[in-house]
């Protein structure tokens, strides 16, 4: 088998046009000065020929060869791009051609530095002095943890480090916090003059000509073999959240089907039909009362009355009070959608708002529990049925935000600040509306403090991601800090609740770790969490706890800390700075989709353009760049099996560009992407 794969490669360095010429674009990089081969640099095809602008990217070898796949018949724009190097011109070709590209080194470190991704840039930032924050409005207890806080706040939507982010005065900072007023609430977490100050001088000195220090490398070995195809969808206002194309507990699902999204700004389900280049969007329904407001306009008043008050994230479009922005009321979205689930029928479910945020429009039957009752809950849930092409409203008791099944079809759903909830699929029918009391539930997030039995504290604080354990049975959350949970010097939970004894656990990450946000669980039961605000991966194993009671301290032994591939924030003093890349979710690969291996770890590298795969048995990261377009900012991800019997061609990951506001990306708007792992950098 060794003999015939090596034989193969020869072959197809040596006569490319004996293989299939309908299929791929093939070529060589070599460098315009001094005619050596280009090795681990990357090269783009792409056309605005199909029914939507179409990109595929793959690496080149160690003799700067490469070879596009898989690529539809159409017109193409082939070019390089590379670290060190400038980009190349682009060259007109069509499948079955062969071509030459010819790139030139980057004539300085400022050309060079252009196409680094942005946490790069953001190394250079200098955090506020340990003094400056032992006096600040909100403490913070050492210069690291306002950093984590910091990657948590102002990365929550977008890349910090981009251009649209390097301004060269403070002043310009002071009014672009205000054009989203939550930014601007973000901004005064972090002690706002004293962020001012931190990013008014590292604009400065960008801007006199300072550039990274650290460099990022060229691909290497397996990362080499990657291929990356992208599909645009939406507009130049589309908030494209997440992504979702199978069941995630079986792969197999709408096996070569619709690959689904959704528009968190503007209230789209969409479709994209990866077979047909092409997609389509599908309107969510307003508010039973009618088409409702936008998020930033919503309004919370509790069962027992009270004047409403202000209960929306003002976003792109909301700025602060006499804080003009050319994007006013850009997000028209009322029911602000979020994260798309499917189930073994091939429904999409979401959570998304279908009523007011006001306790009188509760359910009546969520109204006699006063924890319910007289406390903000955001958003319900709902589904899209692909064979009806209708869209199914749940009304829920408490707040969601991200869901997802456990073997038995409960969907288990997060984002509460009191309780976590669920609805038993198999119980509701939406034809017989008495059905939803007996199909849901939720629990209070008490834990027990001092192992009496006896929950004694409330775990209050936004409940970010979700993960049922099929192996124990367990669900899990991750809570990072800030928000709703304003302890900065408390790095966040791990919470595990017990649906058989209604027991919650609380465990915080040990030091340097801070912030767990995404989380999933793998095939022997091991819970995984991104750790959004210090950079790193982590896993925790329950059974290794001597104690499990407790405030959330108590079990360090169970905890296993990884960091990831990329800058350190440079802070002097600190043994182990933060990671200036934001870790915005997480996804572990139990069925071996992307070719890996079972249980490796997907981390987001919203902040670097990438996605970082973890194998455990190595423990080896491999970063998956995404070159072009540059601002690619990676939220949901999810794998899938086509075809089990093609290979690595029936197989692989997808994700979603998931930018806000997205105008900010390279290219102004949001794409879905696929991510395929060949035998080798000229296998097609």
């Amino acid at each position: 088998m060794i003999i015939k794969k090596y034989f193969g490669l020869v072959l197809l360095m040596m006569a490319p046009t004996l293989f299939a010429a309908e299929a791929f674009i093939s070529g060589k990089v070599t460098n315009a000065e001094g005619g050596d081969p280009e090795a681990g640099v990357w090269v783009i095809a792409e056309t605005e020929s199909l029914p939507t602008d179409y990109r595929k990217i793959v690496v080149t070898d160690s003799d700067g060869r490469f070879l596009l796949p898989e690529l539809p018949q159409a017109d193409y724009f082939v070019w390089v791009r590379g670290y060190g190097l400038a980009d190349s011109a682009k060259t007109s070709a069509k499948v079955g051609d062969e071509v030459s590209i010819k790139v030139n080194t980057a004539k300085d470190a400022v050309e060079a530095a252009a196409i680094y991704p942005a946490n790069y840039w953001l190394s250079m930032v200098v955090p506020p002095s340990s003094e400056a924050l032992k006096e600040a409005e909100n403490s913070y207890p050492t210069r690291n943890v306002w950093l984590d806080q910091f990657t948590l706040n102002c990365q929550a939507c977008h890349q910090m480090g981009g251009p649209e982010t390097r301004f060269p005065l403070r002043e310009f900072y002071d009014h672009g916090l205000k054009k989203a007023g939550t930014m601007n609430d973000m901004g005064k977490q972090l002690n706002r003059d004293l962020l001012l100050d931190t990013l008014g001088d590292w604009g400065k000195r960008i801007h006199a000509g300072s550039v990274p220090t650290q460099t990022p490398p060229r691909p290497e070995g397996i990362e080499r073999n990657l291929v990356i195809t992208q599909w645009e969808y939406g507009d130049n206002y589309t908030y494209s959240h997440d992504v979702i194309s199978t069941d995630k507990r079986n792969p197999h699902v709408n096996a070569n089907g619709i690959v689904y999204g959704l528009d968190l700004g503007n209230d789209y389900l969409i479709k994209l039909d990866p077979n047909k280049h092409s997609w389509e969007q599908v309107k969510l329904p307003g508010w039973q009362e009618g088409e409702g407001k936008p998020w930033c306009e919503q309004t919370f008043v509790p069962l027992s009355g009270g004047e409403p008050v202000p209960s929306g994230p003002e976003m792109l479009g909301c700025p602060e009070p006499g804080t003009y922005t050319p994007h006013k009321d850009a997000y028209q979205n009322p029911v602000n959608p979020h994260n798309p689930m499917m189930d073994s029928t091939g429904r999409v479910w979401m959570t998304m708002q279908i009523r007011r945020q006001w306790g009188e429009d509760l359910p009546e039957f969520c109204k006699r529990d006063p924890v319910i009752a007289d406390n903000l809950h955001h958003r319900q849930l709902g589904y899209y049925d692909p064979e009806t092409k209708k869209v199914v409203q749940v009304d829920t008791c408490f707040g969601t935000h991200h869901l997802q099944f456990d073997d038995n079809d409960v969907l288990w759903v997060n984002g509460d600040p009191m309780v976590v909830g669920w609805l038993d699929t198999k119980k509701y029918d939406p034809d017989k509306p008495e059905t939803l009391e007996k199909a849901m539930g939720w629990s209070e997030s008490k834990i027990d403090t001092d192992g009496d039995g006896v929950a004694d504290k409330l775990i209050y604080g936004f409940r970010y991601s979700i993960i049922p354990n099929p192996v124990d049975d367990d669900v899990w959350l991750g809570l990072p800090p800030g928000g709703l949970f304003p302890d900065y010097a408390q790095p966040g939970y791990l919470m595990r609740y017990d649906p058989q004894t209604d027991v919650h656990e609380a465990y915080q990450p040990p030091s340097p770790g801070y912030g767990p946000r995404g989380i999933d669980v793998d095939s022997k039961g091991k819970i995984w969490t991104a750790l959004g605000g210090s950079g790193h991966l982590a896993r925790f194993d329950r059974s290794r706890c001597k104690q499990t009671w407790g405030s959330g301290d108590q079990c360090p032994e169970g905890w296993t800390l990884w960091e990831t591939p990329g800058p350190r924030f440079s802070v002097s003093g600190v043994d182990e700075p933060s990671s200036t890349d934001k870790h915005y979710y997480i996804w572990v690969d139990q069925f071996d989709t992307l070719g890996m291996g079972t249980d490796t770890v997907i981390v987001n590298g919203t902040n670097s353009d990438s996605l970082i795969a973890f194998q455990p048995d190595t423990e080896t990261f491999t970063v998956i760049r995404v070159p072009y377009p540059l601002r690619t900012y990676t939220r949901g991800v999810d794998g899938r099996i086509d075809n089990k019997k093609a290979g690595w061609k029936g197989r692989g990951l997808w994700f979603t560009n998931g930018l806000d506001p997205i105008f900010m990306s390279e290219i102004p708007k949001t794409y879905v992407g696929h991510v395929q792992l060949r035998p080798n950098p000229l296998a097609h």
